[in-house]
């Protein structure tokens, strides 16, 4: 598996960058067990605050996302140890669902089988709205959405002219989420 480490303010004290860069690579290794070609692995590493260091590991395959998982403690270390487990994890439901779709249609008539492939089996679309969109800062984004009492808030972002969602956290915090093209 090819892995590409970003690293994001990731400020190593102890100055063994190599070592943890080898560890990631013999841990993420384990997981090309799962995948029949070559897959991708992004890693990035940051530092938040003091001592508090996150870690993002994507695994793309075949051109698109599989997995992403991400959590932040005192050591990057500590989170190869948490993030590996909860990445092998989603993979085996990934395979697991595709399995179970695989059986499904290969049971179905060929009647049911083109009715299949155009829904999805994470349910369907019930309703559908149209809005209009605004030019407003993050921080008026969040009033909208506390005005609206909505989960998430769609808008054009005043600071790059890029369209972002801030969205509420089950923490009581905020999200944002901003596209990169």
């Amino acid at each position: 598996m090819r892995i590409e480490i970003l690293n994001r303010n990731y400020k190593d004290e102890s100055g063994q960058k190599a070592k943890l860069a080898e560890i990631l690579e013999k841990k993420i290794s384990k997981l090309d067990k799962f995948f029949e070609s070559e897959a991708f692995a992004k890693v990035k590493l940051s530092t938040i605050g003091s001592g508090k260091h996150t870690m993002e590991i994507t695994i793309i395959s075949d051109g698109k996302q599989i997995v992403r998982s991400e959590t932040t403690s005192d050591s990057m270390y500590n989170n190869i140890d948490i993030l590996i487990p909860k990445l092998e994890k989603q993979i085996l439901k990934y395979h697991t669902r595709l399995a179970s779709r695989l059986r499904k249609s290969a049971l179905a008539p060929v009647k049911e089988q083109k009715e299949a492939a155009h829904q999805e089996s994470y349910g369907k679309i019930v309703k559908e709205k149209k809005f209009d969109i605004s030019i407003i800062t993050v921080q008026q984004a969040i009033a909208e959405l506390e005005l609206l009492d909505h989960d998430f808030y769609v808008f054009v972002n005043a600071e790059n002219n890029l369209v972002s969602v801030v969205y509420k956290r089950h923490d009581g915090d905020y999200g944002l989420i901003t596209p990169q093209y």
